[in-house]
């Protein structure tokens, strides 16, 4: 549990110039790596997205087969696992345990992944399954890109969650971010994260917040489906994917409007607002980021971060802590995504179902006077498998204002299965399947008509 609220005049022994060094420099170097935008190659990113753009283009060539190689051992690994003897399993670490030791649904989808990434990678077996528009999209495209953001994001996210960053800003902010959002000051980094650098990384950030208890179950159920953006720099591969790169600024702003308005009611709505205020069973309650009398709040919120980077004894554990949430992803995370990112696809591209759902749509968008809105109504739904698949459908419209509706709707919906949807699922956030497709449907009742009206103004 947190400790109680030290009065100012209390004597702090982690009050040290070796501890307030060691804070101010690794928040420093967070602050650049994580938060602060940078221009690279003509688009603006932040750092650690400078060091996987990198990785993924230095090594591009050999990541699918490299991942297909890690699926395998995933499979491979939990099979050994699960046939030893239960003394050695109940011997194993927590984190191999953890990892390794999992129920046969996973199990199940670790298969499906390894197999889908054989099937694709030598082109064998029904092409539904490996086709570009499927399993290649997801192999080759979303697979590279998230090996790369995790690795790097995985190995330098210590610096950001264990150095105090996280206890001075959420301190100075939380007066903005509990009226508005019901949410502790600390949020905010996650949806600058992801703002600047990736939706996936800010669901990665909240996951580990919720799991250290620093985050309740409603407040991480609220952050990891309203403040997990769509970068900048996607945003800026769908405008201009949809051929309207002139209007970014335009589109980017819609984007900005109907996200804060969305974040605002989504989580005042069941089944966000039904979430318990508990923390994570196994490690209680860590924050504490209201202001005690006597002292200022800059002054406490120093203190807090000086705090928690006394807290870290060696940079031996931080390497450890990294190269833990890399192995965790790659062997557990990126199967999953192999698996249910290809099902996602092969649905939204091989079959009717997102037509028919779509239908009760296409009057609704034609009494917002939005042209060609049989065309438009399954784009406006698809984003739930994949977040590119709306500019996709899309593009092959002719109204401007109709495919800028669909470009905007899609930023703001967040909801994607092939990848943060299997984020919040495999996590230990409260959050079910079914929660996600409400949330999904919500956000999408909540911010298309403030797009729409924002879209006839510019379109005026």
């Amino acid at each position: 549990m947190a400790e109680p609220h030290e009065s100012y005049t209390d004597r702090k022994p982690y009050m040290t110039p070796a501890n307030k060094a060691k804070a101010l420099t690794a928040s420093l170097i967070s602050l650049f790596l994580f938060l602060i935008p940078v221009p690279y190659q003509g688009q603006w990113t932040i750092g650690i997205g400078i060091f996987a753009e990198a990785l993924e283009n230095a090594f591009y060539d050999y990541l699918a087969p490299f991942m297909t190689g890690v699926l395998i051992l995933s499979v491979l690994a939990t099979f050994i696992v699960k046939i030893l003897p239960a003394p050695i399993r109940g011997n194993m670490s927590p984190f191999l345990q953890e990892l390794l030791d999992v129920k046969a649904a996973w199990i199940v989808f670790r298969v499906l992944g390894a197999a889908f990434a054989i099937m694709t990678l030598y082109e064998i077996g029904p092409e539904v399954v490996w086709s570009p528009v499927s399993g290649g999209t997801v192999l080759y495209d979303l697979v590279p890109v998230l090996t790369t953001w995790f690795l790097v994001a995985g190995f330098l996210m210590p610096l950001l969650l264990q150095f105090g960053l996280m206890e001075f800003i959420g301190t100075m902010v939380r007066a903005v971010m509990r009226p508005v959002f019901k949410l502790p000051g600390r949020s905010s980094i996650d949806a600058m994260a992801s703002w600047m650098g990736s939706g996936t990384v800010g669901v990665l950030l909240t996951t580990q917040q919720y799991e250290s208890g620093f985050y309740s179950k409603r407040e991480a159920s609220v952050i990891a489906t309203n403040f997990s953006v769509a970068s900048i720099a996607f945003s800026l591969v769908v405008i201009s994917f949809i051929e309207m790169e002139h209007m970014f600024l335009q589109f980017y702003f819609t984007v900005i409007v109907a996200g804060l308005i969305t974040a605002i009611i989504c989580p005042r709505l069941p089944p966000l607002n039904r979430k318990s205020e508990e923390y994570y069973e196994p490690v209680g309650k860590q924050i504490s980021e209201a202001v005690p009398e006597g002292i200022s709040r800059l002054q406490f919120a120093v203190n807090n971060a000086v705090k928690r980077a006394s807290e870290v004894k060696s940079a031996g554990q931080v390497v450890i802590n990294g190269t833990r949430n890399v192995i965790d992803i790659w062997l557990g995370l990126i199967p999953l995504v192999m698996a249910l990112g290809t099902v996602a696809l092969m649905i939204a591209e091989f079959t009717p179902i997102f037509n028919y759902l779509s239908y009760p749509l296409v009057p609704i968008l034609e009494l917002m006077q939005i042209p060609e809105a049989a065309d438009a109504a399954p784009a406006m739904l698809v984003g739930f498998a994949d977040m590119f698949l709306p500019a996709v459908l899309g593009s092959g419209i002719e109204s401007e204002l109709t495919r800028f509706v669909i470009a905007a709707l899609s930023m703001t919906q967040l909801i994607y299965m092939s990848e943060v949807g299997i984020l919040l699922l495999r996590s230990r956030i409260p959050l079910s399947l079914l929660d996600l497709v409400i949330i999904f449907i919500q956000r999408t009742v909540i911010s298309l008509p403030i797009i729409v009206a924002m879209a006839h103004l510019l379109f005026f």
